[in-house]
């Protein structure tokens, strides 16, 4: 199994894995080392290995130039800046010091203020030192301004990529995106190594590495089947960075090597079909949730789960609202703090990635000046398989993303993890899923980045709880939303693909007489 991240955090590919192991493959899940230094370890049966991967590619060759004719005072961009920037920093301090030394031996010796050579050197240094501050500072600002004003998403860089794009087609990523090679250089030589029967490539960036490996052990008299799992619908992805290129270049390049892929694998059926229509597949991609694994083992059962409303410092019966999940500015938790003061009874908890990221202390700063900060609670992770009891602690579960193409078309983890919770849910007003909240009854739908009507949902959820709970007491539904269910679906794929596979372990662990598990090393 391929992943372009360091596995930890990542719950689909981490439940992917260890349920095709229980299930008897062979598995071993590829990821990127986040220290560059290779990490392994055991996730149930799979064996995960955390690669390391430089990234020179990633960086534009712009990057390394002097923009001699619009900064040209400017510190060239090898680092020599913020070194001189440090060092000028360090000189200030010792002349501090220096400073400090001879008032204080004037003091001792009775003559009052500081004279003489030593103290007339320092006082010339001083100056100096100011002087050379003012120019190190002026440098560093050219310098910034140059990078500022080279961010690859000007009409040059438009015009670039439509250049591009006309003379490559689907190769054109090759220019717009060569990054994507430092992942087929880490990774590549990794899977050969290992040579697996099959690969299920995670995701936009590692439908490429999967197939050029598929492709090179045709060449050798190998067979590889190719499983293409896609998380998101990439043209209706807000780019990941900030340039014109980003998004062409990485749609060319799934363009590319999707056909290559003997079976695809996606998170819903909107989505499903999406793809099918977008790359002209021969058959609806299989819909394989992000379900929770209610019945996971935690690594050790006598870990206890936090609790809630106790790390929220909140006695029972106050009303609580979660938002589990990434913090960003398009999952739309701005009107959950803008609605602080209309629900002056409740709480908020944010159970975020990052609780220290700019943009959480912008919400949190929004609070205070709303009169509400000590109702906003702002909480780490917990491990995966303690979400659904950690959530059920709260009242209500909170979905307020924007209206982006993928939002509209599939049912985001936080909405299967709130439901195994057995919480009401309040969610905007993004297809798929208010029309799933409709159909089941099971919370309210608010208009998104709607304030008022998001009050409006809460407030009806709080004045009956027990009648949106009861609708998680239908026949099937909670059963049919679990990573149980969706794993039968993965190992359908999987056993389509390698009919001829050798016999896997039973159940107990011990393989049939004088079989081996079958070889999806790289897969699962």
């Amino acid at each position: 199994m391929l992943v372009d991240n360091g596995v930890i955090g990542d719950s689909r590919v981490q439940k992917a894995a260890r349920s095709a192991a229980e299930a008897g493959w062979e598995v071993v899940l590829l990821g990127r080392a986040p220290v560059g230094q290779p990490t392994s370890w055991r996730l149930g049966g799979a064996e995960v290995r955390l690669v390391p991967m430089p990234e020179p590619l990633a960086k534009r060759r712009h990057e390394f130039r002097r923009a001699w004719l619009r900064r040209p005072l400017a510190y060239p961009p090898s680092g020599i800046g913020a070194h001189r920037s440090q060092a000028m920093r360090a000189w200030r301090a010792d002349l501090r010091v220096r400073r400090a030394v001879l008032t204080a031996a004037s003091r001792e010796s009775g003559v009052g203020r500081p004279g003489g050579l030593s103290w007339q050197v320092l006082r010339a240094e001083e100056k100096f030192a100011g002087l050379t501050r003012r120019w190190v500072s002026l440098r560093n600002r050219q310098l910034t301004q140059a990078r500022r004003g080279r961010k690859l998403d000007g009409p040059w860089d438009r015009v670039y990529t439509l250049f591009w794009q006309k003379v490559r087609g689907g190769g054109a990523w090759r220019r717009l995106e060569p990054g994507l090679w430092d992942y087929e250089l880490a990774y590549g030589p990794v899977v050969d190594e290992l040579e697996p029967d099959l690969i299920h490539a995670n995701d936009f960036r590692m439908i490429g590495v999967g197939a050029r490996a598929k492709l090179r052990a045709a060449a050798e008299g190998r067979r590889i089947a190719l499983v293409w799992d896609a998380h998101e619908y990439l043209p209706g992805v807000q780019p990941w960075r900030d340039n014109a290129r980003w998004l062409p270049g990485n749609v060319a390049h799934e363009r590319e090597y999707v056909p290559h892929a003997d079976a695809t694998m996606t998170v819903s059926g909107g989505l499903a079909d999406l793809l099918r229509r977008e790359h002209g597949l021969a058959e609806r991609p299989a819909v394989v949730l992000n379900a929770p694994a209610v019945d996971e083992l935690p690594a050790d059962p006598a870990a206890p789960v936090p609790d809630i409303r106790t790390l929220c410092g909140l006695r029972p019966g106050i009303p609580l609202l979660v938002y589990s999940g990434v913090a960003a500015a398009k999952r739309g938790l701005g009107v959950m703090v803008e609605a602080l003061p209309r629900l002056p009874e409740a709480h908020i908890a944010l159970v975020v990635n990052k609780p220290e990221s700019a943009y959480v202390k912008g919400l949190v700063g929004r609070a205070e000046e709303l009169g509400a900060a000590d109702r906003l609670h702002v909480l780490p992770y917990v491990p995966h398989h303690q979400v659904v009891r950690f959530l059920s602690g709260a009242q209500v579960g909170v979905i307020p993303i924007q209206h982006w193409p993928n939002h509209e078309i599939a049912l985001i983890t936080k909405f299967f993890e709130y439901s195994h919770a057995r919480l009401p849910l309040v969610v905007s007003d993004v297809r798929t899923m208010a029309e799933t909240v409709r159909e089941t009854g099971q919370g309210e739908v608010f208009a998104a980045e709607d304030v008022t009507d998001f009050v409006r949902a809460v407030r009806a959820v709080l004045g009956d709880p027990a009648r949106y709970r009861g609708a998680y007491d239908r026949p099937g539904l909670l059963a049919g939303w679990t990573w149980e269910a969706q794993a039968e679906a993965l190992d359908a794929v999987y056993t389509r693909l390698l009919p001829g596979a050798p016999s896997r372990p039973a159940p107990d662990g011990d393989p049939a007489p004088g079989a081996a598990p079958a070889s999806v090393g790289v897969g699962s």
